[in-house]
């Protein structure tokens, strides 16, 4: 991972704390550094290839963001989805997509049905391949494409920081949790794809009461190894 990353940071044109914060939110949300790991600047400054100066601001950004938790005596530490985060993301997520399923379902053309089934098809493939970050990725991506699909850009809007929390959520409990969750999905496309505004509505409420017990469950179990 760390010679990746370094590669990455040379060749961009950002600054270097802000490259520096987007491939630790990347490492974070992927499962590389996991929830209660120790990140010291040393080690983040040896794994990105750079000063120490960068990474010690990337960290009080990403602990804004509540990627991380910069502890008295002990440094910055993953932070870990506690049960009040997960109520708050839900009560969010409960708004912002059961609306955008019904609006989808009204106004969702053959092509957006079309690539919306073509996220469904990687996502099947990804988790046969347990390949798990990506299939995290494609879970976000889906529900993005369909709150674009919904055509109202406010929504879209609001989501965006939102679904970097949603990715790295479904990522920490992703090998339970994929099959079921590609399985909703299919119904969730189906209902937008009828047409029937209630029944699009319908499948996204049951798909996040299903997803929302999920990330319930591994917040109180607490968050291991994947």
């Amino acid at each position: 991972m760390a010679e990746d990353l370094r590669d990455k940071l040379g060749a961009q044109h950002l600054p270097l704390r802000d490259q520096v914060l987007a491939a630790l939110r990347t490492a974070i949300i992927d499962g590389d550094y996991l929830p209660g790991e120790r990140l010291t600047e040393d080690r983040l400054a040896e794994d990105f290839g750079v000063s120490r100066n960068p990474v010690r601001e990337a960290l009080r950004v990403a602990e804004a963001e509540g990627f991380v938790v910069i502890l008295p005596r002990r440094g910055a530490v993953v932070a870990s989805p506690s049960s009040g985060t997960i109520t708050d993301m839900f009560a969010v997520r409960e708004r912002l997509e059961a609306l955008a399923a019904r609006l989808a379902a009204e106004r969702a053309t053959a092509a957006d049905v079309a690539s919306l089934r073509a996220l469904l098809d990687q996502g099947r493939e990804a988790t046969q391949r347990h390949d798990l970050a990506r299939v995290a990725e494609l879970n976000s991506t889906l529900h993005l494409r369909i709150l674009q699909i919904s055509g109202n850009p406010w929504l879209s809007s609001i989501a965006k920081s939102l679904y970097l929390h949603v990715q790295w959520v479904f990522r920490l409990g992703a090998a339970e949790r994929a099959p079921h969750s590609w399985a909703e999905h299919i119904q969730l496309v189906d209902a937008i794809e009828s047409g029937d505004g209630d029944r699009a509505e319908r499948a996204a409420l049951d798909h996040l009461d299903a997803a929302s017990a999920a990330a319930y469950e591994n917040a109180e179990g607490g968050y291991g190894a994947r």
